[in-house]
């Protein structure tokens, strides 16, 4: 990956502890880079496996100029390619989801089976050899239903470390046991890790996000203790010790793990209580279907959070599951697209009622939403310039930018050569 000069001071004189400067929100150079470096080089998060729940659904997911179909086969695997025909290059899939017997492309009617081999063509010749036109593969993960993807040769190997950590805590829900019963897609008017770092703290949370802090603790991501609410702070604190206590006597995996910037595959987990009735992230805090998921028999078992870098943050509560995830459009614009599941035999207006399980994060996601866009018009200024993070309650910002800063300091250490480029403000 050739680094302009530009871009290299810019890298190497971010300051720690601050945001980043403008041209990192701004700059489609840098977009670029984030697509080459980021995503076109770590394990991304797109899809879970109620998207494809039976042989031939599939998903079709963009990561700036390349295009992933991934594919549920015949046996029920899940298989990843990349969405480009072996004759002439023309795309296969145009549909956002959707259901094939085989993966035929539109053009010159090529033929691959769900496994990606290409199984029927025409005038070719006889010595033609169909095995050196398969369809070309995409690294494929799972954890427990989390569907990943990693377009590089060779992924980082970390992804089994945090698959081996995640899926105790995760396996419980039975989320390849569950539904969709909604999946909405937003574009924010922000670049991407504007949207990364608004989900990273709840510093906003109580001026915005009144739905949501109807069932959730603010205390839970940060919060700086002073004599007015050091009672309140220490109850919370004693509170998640019971509760895990609790929990894991359960057979629930609980304690915190924050490995959100020490490697490539980074991400965090916590299982946190849920205020009043503490079952669900609903406006009175109480499950919103009453067929609960896996093998759980109780509600009040508060929400399991994961957070992954560099795209996507998922919530794990006793009737339902929410996951989230953030792909670059272009400099200053993001598509988030959030699915909410429950168990696959509810029944709706019976079981649950999907107004009151998707109306706090629908709620939420306008809201952030409209910050994002907000702290983009204000990035554009001239006189921007970075500011000071809380350590308080934006600590997992800083381990965002501190990930995304690592991960294009070893791209940088890597490229060899340096090309000139339009400077960036």
């Amino acid at each position: 990956m050739n680094i302009s000069s530009d871009i290299r001071n810019l890298i190497s004189q971010r300051r720690k502890g601050y945001t980043l400067p403008a041209p990192f929100y701004l700059s489609p150079e840098i977009l670029e880079l984030d697509i080459a470096t980021i995503f076109g080089s770590h394990w991304i998060f797109v899809a879970v496996e109620p998207d494809i729940p039976e042989p031939g659904d599939y998903v079709r997911v963009e990561l700036g100029h390349n295009s992933v179909i991934i594919v549920r086969d015949d046996d029920m695997n899940v298989k990843a390619f990349h969405n480009v025909c072996r004759h002439r290059g023309s795309a296969l899939c145009d549909e956002q989801k959707g259901s094939v017997g085989n993966i035929v492309c539109p053009y010159h009617q090529w033929t691959y089976d769900l496994t990606g081999k290409l199984i029927y063509n025409e005038h070719m010749g006889e010595d033609f050899d169909k095995n050196d036109h398969n369809l070309k593969p995409v690294h494929v993960g799972n954890i427990a239903g989390l569907i990943f993807i990693c377009l590089a040769d060779e992924p980082p190997a970390d992804f089994e470390d945090m698959k081996r950590a995640m899926e105790p805590y995760i396996t419980p829900h039975r989320l390849a046991d569950c539904k969709i019963i909604l999946q909405e897609n937003i574009v924010e008017n922000g670049n991407w890790k504007l949207t990364m770092e608004n989900n990273r703290e709840c510093y906003h949370c109580v001026a915005n996000h009144p739905e949501l802090l109807n069932s959730m603790y603010e205390f839970g991501f940060g919060y700086q203790p002073s004599p007015e609410n050091a009672d309140k702070v220490q109850e919370f604190r004693d509170l998640i010790v019971a509760e895990t206590e609790r929990w894991e006597s359960c057979g629930l995996p609980s304690e915190e793990i924050d490995l959100l910037d020490s490697r490539a595959t980074a991400y965090r987990t916590q299982r946190l209580p849920l205020i009043r009735a503490g079952e669900s992230q609903t406006m009175d805090s109480k499950v919103a279907s009453q067929k609960l998921l896996g093998d759980l028999t109780q509600r009040n078992l508060g929400g399991l959070s994961f957070w992954t870098q560099p795209n996507s943050w998922h919530h794990f509560m006793s009737d339902h599951i929410v996951t989230f995830s953030a792909l670059p459009i272009d400099a200053t614009h993001t598509a988030l697209r959030t699915t909410w599941l429950v168990h696959k035999d509810a029944v709706e207006g019976v079981d649950y009622d999907i107004k009151k399980v998707t109306e706090v994060w629908r709620a939420t996601n306008k809201q952030d939403s409209n910050l994002v866009e907000r702290t983009q018009r204000g990035v554009k200024s001239d006189h921007y310039e970075p500011g000071p993070y809380s350590p308080y309650t934006e600590e997992l910002v800083e381990k965002f930018t501190n990930w995304y800063i690592q991960r294009l300091e070893a791209a940088m250490e890597s490229s060899a050569s340096v090309i000139p480029i339009k400077a960036c403000r």
